[in-house]
């Protein structure tokens, strides 16, 4: 089976980098709001996928540990 036959109009190159992209920021908010112990917030990462928006705003605004430009920086993404 084709990635073509599936998503008809769509690069493989493009879905591929996409699911990278958002299984990048669900992992990094999901183990944030596991160490915080913000419950729902960790099941709301696990099933609303919004391709990383969600994720990144729960990080950036509502995560015990917030994140900021600086540990982006210093590539300081584990709490």
């Amino acid at each position: 089976m084709d990635l073509n036959t599936i998503l008809p109009g769509i690069n493989p190159f493009f879905f591929i980098a996409l699911m990278i992209w958002s299984l990048f920021w669900k992992s990094l908010a999901a183990w944030r709001a596991a160490k915080g112990k913000q419950r729902y917030w960790f099941m709301a990462i696990l099933l609303i996928n919004t391709m990383g928006i969600l994720d990144i705003i729960y990080l950036v605004r509502f995560s015990k540990d917030k994140m900021g430009i600086k540990d982006f920086k210093s590539k300081n993404f584990l709490p």
